[in-house]
């Protein structure tokens, strides 16, 4: 040991009326004193021969009982001294951690304390971090970190978020994280180049991320302090929307958010040559569809197609500008006997066929804003990432566009990595709703990227923040792939799945009751998970939370932005 810990406040003594293992203890708690969940605790135990072994642990349950009654009416007796009886509490404590590591148990009797400072640190493995991360605070405001190396993929990568929605705060807390790991300094110099792609799910929630927030109050302000991070919005982002329904300029679709918000499609030639059609099918999951097989044949032939200046293409004589050109001309290369069989590939079924022209026609509708090149200056509709944060509005869009969206994005963000060939910069990719992207049933091109991001992208410098309600609905891999593991309000029959098999049986159980802002988090070198806090957000999570536009300023400011319209 390098140094010797100062200790903490004696708190109970080890009980020797339950079994004291190396793996869990009980201790009384002493007069004036308390243990509440979450606690950590120390205690030594000398061996034959006069070495020492520090033992470290973590209270995972607390009970109290009157000691020399026996029946449950006792207690009337005893709160009016007619029987006699002692009041007294004890908990439950699982070990973190043996040091040296002789696992041995603790000894009845033996003085229980509160760790404290360079004892806690050691009890949560915190000083053998070479790089750590704030990821909240105890209950009594200490700092909580998680290991760098299991989150930038040096010896493991990814997060897995759990909770219901719009109470486990689930986006929430992985931009929190996101904003920790930017803020911190982990990195270095070169951390300034690493970046995050985040899709907005729900509402415009994540479309203030460069507000402050108007709410945050001096209290948990100072929380961010104490965790070595400044109270304020995201430095650089850039916002991103699809196009609004039948503006023929693509300005963008938002509902109050307006300056500073660019409108994204993709041309018709980049639908053909990166094989995009295969996004418009990336929610059918039934294996025995044959789908792909006419998929892949079609896309075959429309990365024939010529490109033209302003996006569209030429493709077997016919010019091309928008989508709905595009899948009539699709539609009658498959229903003419002389091409169905070059469209649409030898020995498939007419029924395969017409099925596969129903959806085609089926996402005109829903696409056509966002296949298209009947825009001038394509280019500027492009998603650009020229910030360190990067927000994609997806709310407004129906789910199958949705999908779509999510699955070329990732697409080519994966492409672009394999083809730069190197771990750095880092890119940290937030997405909710996991359970629609890659469900645990069936397959579809977007879970198979997702499946490449969380099995290789660790090596790729890809890290992902995915959430979800429930966890058993989502793709296992993806899940164990997931090197910390977070947890927040979850309804009661979900916590009671395998999924949760990593959180004790205490914590499941209080999983069902949890606040927003309160989450368990587990790690590897951890062998408890630990109930967390993380602080009111700095950054507005929505339009009011936003500053007034005035006080924004800036050339672009609207004055009418944020107000709600009159009924």
């Amino acid at each position: 040991m390098d140094e010797k810990p100062a200790k903490g406040e004696a708190v109970g003594r080890v009980i020797g009326t339950e079994d004291s293992t190396p793996l869990e203890f009980w201790a009384a708690v002493g007069p004036n004193q308390f243990l509440q969940l979450d606690d950590v605790v120390a205690l030594e135990r000398t061996l034959p021969g006069g070495d020492s072994v520090e033992i470290y642990g973590v209270v995972t349950q607390v009970r109290a009982r009157h000691e020399g009654a026996r029946f449950d009416s006792d207690v009337f007796l005893i709160s009016e001294g007619v029987l006699p009886a002692e009041r007294v509490e004890a908990a439950r404590i699982l070990t973190t951690r043996y040091e040296p590591e002789v696992f041995v148990p603790p000894l009845p009797g033996s003085e229980v304390r509160k760790a404290r400072g360079v004892e806690r640190e050691r009890a949560l493995f915190f000083e053998g971090m070479t790089s750590r991360v704030p990821a909240g605070l105890s209950r009594s405001d200490e700092p909580f970190y998680i290991n760098l190396e299991f989150l930038d993929g040096t010896r493991g990568a990814h997060v897995n978020i759990s909770g219901v929605s719009g109470v486990a705060t689930k986006t929430t807390y992985a931009m929190f994280l996101v904003n920790a790991v930017f803020q911190s300094g982990v990195f270095g110099v070169e951390g300034q180049h690493n970046k995050a792609l985040v899709f907005n799910v729900k509402s415009e929630d994540l479309m203030y991320l460069d507000q402050p927030n108007v709410k945050l109050k001096p209290e948990q302000a100072s929380r961010y302090r104490s965790l070595g991070l400044e109270p304020a919005a995201f430095p650089s982002v850039e916002f991103w929307a699809p196009p609004r329904p039948g503006d023929r300029n693509a300005a963008p679709w938002t509902e109050r958010r307006h300056p500073g918000v660019g409108s994204f499609f993709w041309t018709i030639h980049e639908f053909c040559r990166d094989d995009l059609l295969q996004f418009l099918f990336a929610d059918v999951s039934d294996e025995r569809q044959q789908y792909p097989m006419v998929v892949h044949a079609v896309m075959a032939q429309l990365r024939k197609a010529r490109k033209l200046d302003d996006g569209a293409v030429v493709i077997e004589g016919k010019t091309i500008h928008v989508f709905d050109e595009l899948v009539r001309f699709i539609a009658d290369r498959l229903e003419d006997e002389e091409t169905k069989d070059f469209w649409g590939g030898r020995a498939i079924g007419q029924g395969t066929l017409n099925a596969f022209i129903r959806r085609l026609y089926g996402a005109v509708p829903h696409l056509k804003n966002l296949i298209r090149s009947d825009v001038p200056n394509p280019a500027a509709h492009a998603i650009a990432r020229q910030k360190q944060v990067t927000v994609v509005d997806i709310h407004n869009l129906n789910q199958r566009a949705q999908r779509f969206v999510v699955g070329v994005v990732l697409y080519r963000m994966f492409q672009t990595k394999e083809e730069a060939g190197t771990r750095l910069p880092l890119e940290f990719i937030v997405l909710d709703e996991m359970n629609k992207y890659a469900p645990r049933e069936g397959s579809s091109p977007i879970k198979e990227i997702l499946l490449d991001v969380a099995e290789r992208g660790r090596s790729l410098g890809m890290i992902l923040l995915g959430a979800e309600q429930t966890a058993s609905e989502v793709e296992r891999r993806i899940v164990a792939n997931a090197a910390i593991r977070v947890v927040g309000r979850l309804d009661s029959a979900e916590a009671g799945r395998d999924e949760y098999g990593f959180l004790p049986v205490v914590q499941r159980q209080r999983a069902t009751i949890m606040k927003p802002g309160t989450m368990i988090v587990s790690q590897p070198e951890l062998p408890v998970p630990m109930v967390v806090e993380f602080p009111f957000p700095s950054w507005a999570t929505r339009a009011d939370e936003a500053p007034p536009p005035t006080v924004r300023g800036g050339t672009d400011s609207d004055p009418f932005e944020g107000m709600a319209p009159e009924d």
